[in-house]
């Protein structure tokens, strides 16, 4: 069997989904390879763009091998330089103990010219004919997601022991109630007693004399005389050093080195002997970590020791924090995997052998600098490259002219399990922070975007809608078709619809592994699948399949919809390079929905991540952190002074000490230094902003400031406009060298010369049902051929099908470039039915119904990410605290994508007024070019005044169709506490601006004054920022612009009627589930169901339930619900159709689409003037992000669901004349019948990030003494609650801090038994360490040397303790 899976002309494995590589056995001793001879290196350079120079031969075998999960892929130069490629599985232990190994063996004994049999199996391979190894693998990425790498502890600053648990705060899923998260790597910590801070805000008013002071004191032992709380060094206190950006630092605490090593050796004598050490501010004073390096190296137990300033020095501790966790634990999976690698070799492989692995970076890096935290993309990266460098190129003529000049290429690598979208245009394009399995990298990756749908993807049909993934079949037990017993997945559909043809398979399936593919068993799959649920009748299987593959495709088009239209870039003018085994059975479909018309399909395209890293480059990367000025705004706002350039004396110094660094690694690797290339980039951004973009050297350096001339023109065109008036910072300077690998040279443009004689023809099923279509064998196609679809194509390791109305034509290179017609648009279609008297009724599709809910989510989802970028504050751009939504033309909601739960209902009120509002008599009415803005809670739909809501109207030949909207938080709209959120609030008007409906853009321009009029303008103080309030709003005008223009081409794409018909049969959908979800409880638990919770002045909230069991209507009455109070938790109604809406979608338990539908079933009693039902004058900044918390706390303990999350979202703001700042921390989450609750997470209706400690303190003038997690908070239970946290902010200077919380008085509810959370305290901390109990709603004054301790509620337990 082992041979017959392997030999290159043999089996079309492609489709199989991939699987998850099992832990490695271990393998001792574990060692590091030594390094390959400098003269071999130079002997193997090439750096020729002629690949044709290098195919030639050079007498030796060069492999380049992609080890997958379930295949390992390879692609070999044999000594004459032709090509041959293999695909074998990546586990057989019956035939093998190692893939690659094994690959090389088999080529060699086939192809070695002094005969067969030198390489038997069971010796050390040969290497003396061997010239290269370049590989990419999984084994990181597996040992990541699998959670099997090696032990290891984190070495970390005191405080922080729970920070990378915390993360950012978020939860991945909004509403799954669980809140569940990957775990964290490491098994222990420890915290060092040491702190380093930035002198910049605590020396800024001093005088040299008061700093010598502070210099010579000595460090006081505590802040504190009571041993309950931590003893903090004094802020300010120590030796002024600067660090590597040139910023002054004060190392306020050093470690003990006599502790450090006792903390160690309690981790070794435990086993572990990986470790990361990550202390704060080390990407800019990295000698504390130092000294733990050296102590742990000392001694000697350690196996490997990373250093989170050497394995990414840039700020933000949690990324960097979470790369070193990643390196300590994957880089001895990659050595031991690396150990039993060379085991399969003679000696010679580590002395003449050339032997390389991929980094995420798309850059080969020698075997002995192979890294864990650079190897998560280490596969996909070769795939990259290798369509970067064959489908991004010239077309000649046979002259050698230019035909075509290249197009932007988007990367589709279709797999089992998921797929990789990327784009090319010229250059690698790279992102320095991603998330993986939950951990977040801060490394140079490439950009891949990956979705969960590939062949293995599962198939279910869910109240009504067509569901494709994520969960996978995997490779085992697989599809249906691999007779394992297995899960209907897109491959069985692919089976069944004979698009992929059993006969061109070899019998490998079944429990024997000696039977064919099973197509009936999938046929049978699909008949069951068919009988049990309501929306397959009337379907045939086929029908049924060839639904799902749509669905399927659909959802791979969203991710490449993201990637291009997101980022201003026209998805029409790309082509679509598609490799993966499953790629090319959907491109060219995927291309006609997506408007792309040209697919191009390497010969290599079932292998050409092997095939990319043969061409690779070798690269070698350097960076530092940085604090410089680039460019100076001039006053007027006019530009930049270009006679100015403060960073110009450090800055090319810096740049060309990276250089040579970059330039001398490479050359000891044995890289000749004249083929090394430099590429020298300044990590830019505005001032103000978070928002950094690598900007490479200019070509045109002759030109003042050219670093900022390719800035704004990128900043511009990513955000859609440019922040005059500030200046540009740099914070990292870049350097990547690289020797160019092989590109190959553009193909001559070659005649037609008709179509190939076909090798035999079958049954497939397209569009238009059954065809019968011819199938070619690719390895006889010959240059100029021709192939009109509909057609299959198969090749050794893939299967090609070619749709109707789509031409392949063979290029010069063998491979295939297919010319994909265009989608018919709703008016050609109209102009074929010319003579239809009738028209036709739209009835609901359930495959069309699942591809509208892509749509239009996805189009939600994009006006989210154009908010993102365009606006400007820290609330909107970093803590995403916005919404977007689609509406019909009453305002009834369409679609609103998952960002803030408390804003998910309350727009469609919002907007519903506006309707009603502008055309009431006298009105002006609404037309073409307004757009309108609001956020009074109690008359206009808002949920409280900080939350401003900007409403655009969709229009089509002069009738309203949709509306688009976006909710932002602004960061200060004016009443009496900076940042617009004042605790003691008791009417409204305290609170800020308040707008009913104002024309904020009318006949196509901003109304600026106005807009401006009613902002500063107010009773108690106008904005404080008025210059970001009119920047997020024109972000919010760009969001729904955005909106607008993709909603307009999904009418011409498929017609005005099937859009409006699909939003009511959307909305529909979502009724239906909610209605089914009610009569489910009803049938269970009874009809009527009630809950009831206190707020911590005793205000109750009482709800009463009453469920019709046949209809699945339900009365929620919130009858005995306390009257509105003197204070600023009033909510309005807005407010609990939010938490409503979101407490359905969760108890749902499905992914169903989020709209008015989920409402319909739900009859609200809310008694006007209760606390959920005010008065239009009282305050209410504190029910939208306090009332909101309990509502849903009461809703989900009516439908018994879970106990009480943490109730609360503890707002805090702080600041001065200056500047202010606002965020919410994060509590305890409530146990549920089969889960514990999370522990630091933000729960229910916010899910807003947490700045980042080094961003807060570089940002702010603030200490964060500490941010963990409060032990024992989490109420017990059969499965405990979540425990809450600990936040420790110390001022530098006299500030204004205002807390606004609740859960202070009254605890988080158990359930079934369980135990309640413990309730939160808010304390200030004086000189001398007396701690004051502050209540739940304080604002005032803090002064330097006290401290604001905020301990958040923990949530409550579920069950009895047995």
């Amino acid at each position: 069997g082992g041979e017959r899976r392997a030999h290159t002309s043999g089996p079309r494995l492609a489709l199989l989904p991939s699987l998850s590589s099992p832990r490695l056995p271990p393998i001792t001793p574990r060692h590091r390879s030594s390094e390959i001879s400098a003269s071999l290196r130079k002997k193997m350079t090439s750096t020729s763009t002629d690949d044709a120079a290098q195919r030639q031969g050079d007498g030796k075998f060069h492999f380049a091998i992609d080890r997958g999960g379930t295949f390992t892929d390879v692609h070999c130069t044999l000594p004459d330089g032709r090509e041959v490629v293999s695909k074998l599985l990546s586990v057989d232990p019956s035939n093998y103990d190692d893939a690659p190994t094994e690959g090389i063996r088999r080529l060699l004994d086939e192809h070695d010219p002094t005969g067969k049999g030198r390489h038997p199996r069971g010796k050390a391979v040969d290497t003396s004919s061997i010239g290269s190894i370049r590989m990419g693998t999984t084994v990181a990425t597996n040992a990541l997601l699998e959670r099997e790498g090696e032990r290891m502890g984190l070495v970390i600053t005191k405080g922080f022991g729970d920070l990378l648990r915390i993360g950012d705060q978020t939860r991945a899923d909004i509403f799954d109630l669980t809140c569940k998260a990957p775990e964290v790597l490491y098994e222990d910590v420890v915290e060092v007693d040491e702190r380093v801070m930035l002198a910049e805000f605590f020396d800024e008013n001093k005088s040299e004399e008061e700093i010598a002071t502070l210099e010579e004191k000595q460090p006081a032992k505590s802040n504190s005389d009571d041993d309950r709380w931590p003893k903090w060094p004094e802020a300010g206190v120590g030796k002024r050093v600067v660090g590597v950006t040139g910023e002054k630092v004060i190392s306020l605490r050093r470690p003990d080195a006599d502790a450090i090593r006792a903390s160690l050796q309690k981790l070794a004598d435990k086993g572990i002997q990986s470790l990361a050490v990550v202390f704060l501010h080390s990407y800019v004073y990295p000698e504390h970590e130092k000294l733990v390096g050296d102590i742990a190296r000392s001694m000697g137990c350690f196996s490997e020791i990373s250093l989170s300033h050497e394995v990414m020095s840039m700020v933000k501790l949690v990324p960097r924090g979470h790369t070193a966790c990643a390196a300590a634990y994957l880089t001895p999976e990659i050595t031991e995997y690396l150990a039993g690698f060379t085991k399969g070799f003679d000696d010679g492989l580590m002395t003449n052998v050339q032997l390389d692995f991929m980094k995420s970076d798309g850059g080969l890096t020698p075997v002995n600098d192979f890294g864990g935290h650079q190897a998560i993309l280490s596969g996909p990266a070769g795939g990259v490259v290798g369509y970067a460098k064959t489908s991004y190129r010239t077309t000649l003529d046979e002259g050698g002219n230019v035909v075509n000049k290249p197009i932007p290429v988007i990367g589709f690598d279709m797999g089992g399990t998921s797929t990789d979208v990327s784009r090319y245009d010229g250059t690698l394009e790279h992102v320095f922070e991603t998330t993986t399995a939950g951990v977040s990298i801060q490394a140079p990756q490439l950009d891949i975007h990956t979705v969960a749908a590939g062949g293995g993807s599962r198939l279910f049909l869910h109240n009504g809608l067509f569901v494709v993934g994520p969960e996978s079949s995997k490779a085992h037990p697989g599809p249906v078709c691999y007779r394992k017993n297995g899960y209907l997945s897109v491959t069985d559909a692919n089976v069944v619809l004979g698009r992929v043809i059993p006969d061109h398979f070899p019998n490998i399936f079944g429990p024997n592994e000696d039977e064919p593919l099973d197509l009936e068993g999938a046929r049978a799959a699909f008949r069951t699948l068919a009988e049990k649920n309501e929306e397959a009748k009337g379907r045939t299987i086929e029908e049924l399949a060839y639904g799902f593959v749509q669905v399927a495709n659909e959802a791979m088009c969203r991710p490449i919809r993201n990637l291009t239209q997101m980022r201003g870039f026209d998805i029409t003018k790309h082509a679509l390079a598609c490799f993966g085994g499953a790629g090319p059975q959907h491109a060219c479909a995927m291309a006609r929905a997506l408007g792309i018309t040209k697919v191009y399909v390497h010969r290599y395209g079932g292998i050409l991540s092997a095939y990319g890293l043969s061409m690779a480059d070798a690269v070698v990367e350097e960076q530092e952190p940085a604090k410089e000025v680039y460019a100076v705004a001039k006053d007027d706002a006019s530009g930049f002074e270009e006679d100015r350039d403060p960073s110009a004396s450090t800055r090319e110094v810096r740049l060309q000490q990276l250089a040579e660094k970059a330039r001398s690694s490479l050359a000891e690797q044995g890289y000749p230094e004249e083929s090394v290339v430099i590429e020298k980039y300044l990590n830019m951004r505005y001032q103000g902003t978070d928002n950094a973009i690598m900007i490479k050297e200019s070509k045109d350096m002759e030109i003042k400031l050219p670093y900022a001339k390719t800035f704004v023109e990128q900043y511009h065109r990513e955000f859609g406009f440019e922040l005059e008036g500030r200046d540009i910072l740099i914070d990292d300077f870049r350097v990547r060298a690289f020797v160019p690998g092989a590109t190959p040279k553009p193909p001559p443009t070659v005649p037609p010369i008709g179509p190939p004689p076909p090798t035999g023809s079958i049954q497939a099923y397209f569009e238009k049902g059954w065809e019968t279509v011819s199938t070619y064998n690719f390895d006889d196609l010959k240059p100029g051929q021709q192939i009109d679809g509909p057609a299959i194509l198969v090749q050794s390791i893939s299967t090609i099908v070619l749709e109707i109305d789509c031409t392949a034509l063979v290029t010069a290179d063998g491979d295939l470039d297919i010319t994909v017609a265009p989608k018919k648009n709703e008016d050609d279609a109209k102009s074929d039915r010319v003579g239809e008297e009738e028209k036709v009724e739209i009835k609901e599709d359930p495959v069309q119904l699942s591809i509208y809910a892509h749509r239009f989510m996805g189009i939600a989802e994009q006006m989210g990410r154009t908010l993102a970028r365009t606006a400007i504050s820290v609330n909107i751009k970093e803590r995403l605290d916005f919404s977007c939504a689609l509406f019909t033309s009453d305002g009834g909601l369409v679609a609103n994508a998952p960002h803030i739960p408390v804003h998910l209902g309350a727009m469609q009120s919002a907007v519903k007024f506006q309707v009603e509002y502008w055309n009431s008599e006298g009105r002006e009415g609404i037309s073409e070019g307004d757009v309108f803005v609001s956020n009074h809670p109690q008359l206009a739909g808002g949920s409280h005044l900080p939350d401003i809501t900007v409403i655009t109207p969709v229009f089509h030949e002069g009738n309203i169709l949709f509306f688009v909207a976006s909710r932002g938080h602004h960061s200060d709209i004016g009443g009496i506490s900076p940042g617009s959120m004042p605790p003691h609030s008791t009417n409204l008007e305290e609170e800020g601006a308040r707008i009913v409906a104002f024309k904020l853009v009318k006949d196509g321009k901003f109304q600026e004054a106005g807009i401006t009029d009613i902002l500063v303008n107010q009773e108690h103080g106008g904005t404080r920022n008025l210059k970001d309030n009119l920047s997020d709003l024109r972000a919010q005008v760009a969001a729904n612009n955005s909106g607008i223009r993709l909603l307009q081409s999904l009418v011409n794409e498929n017609g005005l009627e099937n859009v409006e018909a699909y939003m009511h049969f959307i909305q529909q959908n979502a009724e239906m589930a909610v209605r089914n979800m009610l009569k489910s409880f009803a049938s269970t638990h009874g009809v009527q169901a009630g809950a009831i919770d206190y707020l911590d002045d005793g205000s109750p909230i009482e709800l009463t339930i009453d469920i019709d069991p046949n209809t699945g209507n339900a009365c929620f009455n919130f009858e005995g619900t306390g009257p509105q109070m003197l204070g600023n938790l009033n909510a309005p109604p807005a407010v609990t159709y939010s938490a409503v809406i979101y407490s359905l979608r969760s108890l749902v338990g499905q992914d169903i689409p989020l709209n008015q539908g989920c409402l319909a079933p739900i009859e609200f009693k809310i008694p006007p003037f209760s606390l959920l039902n005010p008065s239009d004058d009282v305050g209410v900044v504190g029910g939208n992000v306090l009332t909101s918390q309990r509502v849903v706390d009461v809703v989900l303990k009516a439908f018994k669901a879970c106990a009480a999350s943490q109730g609360c979202m503890n707002n805090l703001t702080f600041g001065d004349e200056k500047f202010g700042y606002y965020e919410t921390i994060a509590g305890g989450a409530g146990a549920g019948p089969t889960w514990d609750g999370r522990s630091g997470v933000h729960t229910h209706c916010t899910n807003t990030r947490i700045t980042d400690p080094e961003i807060l303190e570089r940002r702010y003038p603030v200490l964060l003494r500490r941010f963990g997690l409060r032990a024992g908070s989490g109420g017990a239970g059969m499965h405990k609650g979540g425990d809450g946290v600990i936040r420790e902010i110390e001022p530098l200077r006299p500030l204004t801090m205002s807390i606004l919380s609740e859960r202070r008085s009254l605890c988080p509810y158990g359930l079934e038994g369980g135990e309640p959370g413990k309730t939160g305290r808010n304390l200030l901390m004086r000189k001398g360490g007396v701690a004051l109990n502050i209540g739940a709603k304080r604002s005032g004054s803090i002064n330097v040397g006290e401290s604001l301790v905020i301990e958040t509620p923990g949530g409550g337990g579920y069950g009895v303790i047995v």
